[in-house]
């Protein structure tokens, strides 16, 4: 089972990566932040505009060091990957089940069902455990919705039908999303997503962990010898990771929105820890990005049972093991995707 190492985030905007040894030494200006050891982590997340050394991405790359680039406001850049887990045999064939318009559509199917299994457990979950607190009547509407969208995907014949579906049951999920949230509402809340910019602070803190989220499943994806910029669900775009997209869909409910309701209702993060930009947008502050990163490395730590294995593992270790299972599937190894159906 593969160990899951330290991640190293550089929030500073000014900062600067290099290399020193066998050591990434993070720097601004002069002034030097920290000093760590490359074999002693498994990713960098830099969310600096000055970026990396030459050096210091060559040495990730032949160590198999995850680097990854953000704007300050969490938009992702570009990962840096090594030759390492080019597998080509692997690749080609996940490339020929993508080009077929049946198999895309079984991966699709399997992904989509994952995620629309997870909003609905999302939301009984919040109906069992606040049911004084919430708008029952209307959870127990949208509940219903997403269970009929389960039977519509599964007799679903084309990848654009499951797309159709997908749309459909986000809508009906995030409908319901407004009651999830259970304090302050008059700061925090939620009516409808939005992103580039986003417009109120849920919608920040929700695309700042979508942005978390979608750089573990492109290293997750890439360790096991997967291209995460081709996929089944999402289309083929430049610099978009689609199979990373397509595998963060049954894991937004129950890994981000969770972990995002969780920050406000436990009042983890304030009104203060965020901040309104010029065109609008609300966006986290350097200490609310702060808070958020320091909440993410603990809850990747916390143990749970894999629905499919049966075995305990961290939370952030899912992208690792639904990656492996996937390679597994594409290879033939395994009949069918299993999704991750949390429960």
């Amino acid at each position: 089972m593969r160990t899951m190492l330290n991640t190293l985030f550089v929030t500073s905007e000014d900062a600067y990566l290099s290399l020193e040894n066998d050591n990434v030494v993070v720097q601004n200006g002069e002034k030097t932040l920290a000093k760590v050891p490359l074999r002693s982590i498994e990713q960098i997340l830099c969310f600096s505009y000055k970026g990396a050394s030459p050096a210091l991405m060559g040495k990730c790359a032949r160590l198999g060091v995850g680097l990854s680039f953000y704007s300050p406001r969490g938009r992702f850049y570009c990962s840096v990957l090594g030759e390492n887990n080019r597998n080509v045999l692997l690749r080609r064939e996940q490339f020929r089940r993508a080009d077929s318009p049946n198999q895309a559509r079984d991966f699709a199917v399997a992904f989509v069902i994952g995620k629309v299994f997870n909003c609905r457990w999302v939301v009984e979950r919040t109906k069992r455990d606040h049911a004084l607190r919430v708008n029952v009547e209307r959870l127990t509407q949208q509940s219903a919705l997403l269970k009929d969208g389960l039977g519509r995907i599964m007799a679903s014949t084309s990848v654009d039908e499951v797309r159709g579906i997908e749309g459909k049951a986000a809508k009906d999920y995030f409908f319901a999303f407004d009651d999830l949230i259970l304090r302050d509402k008059d700061s925090f809340f939620f009516e409808q997503r939005s992103r580039r910019p986003p417009m109120d602070r849920m919608n920040a803190l929700l695309s700042f962990t979508y942005a978390l989220l979608t750089n573990d499943c492109v290293a997750a994806l890439q360790g096991v010898g997967l291209d995460p910029y081709v996929g089944f669900l999402h289309v083929d775009r430049p610099g978009r990771p689609s199979l990373a997209l397509d595998l963060m869909e049954e894991f937004r409910p129950v890994v981000a929105d969770r972990f995002a309701l969780t920050l406000v209702n436990t009042g983890a993060v304030r009104v203060s820890h965020f901040e309104e930009r010029e065109n609008g947008g609300i966006f986290l502050t350097d200490a609310g990005r702060k808070v958020v990163l320091a909440a993410w490395r603990r809850r990747k730590t916390e143990q749970i049972t894999h629905p499919f294995l049966g075995e305990k593992i961290s939370w952030g270790l899912v992208p690792h093991v639904q990656s492996l299972l996937l390679a597994r599937c594409i290879r033939g190894d395994l009949d069918a995707y299993p999704p991750f159906m949390w429960k």
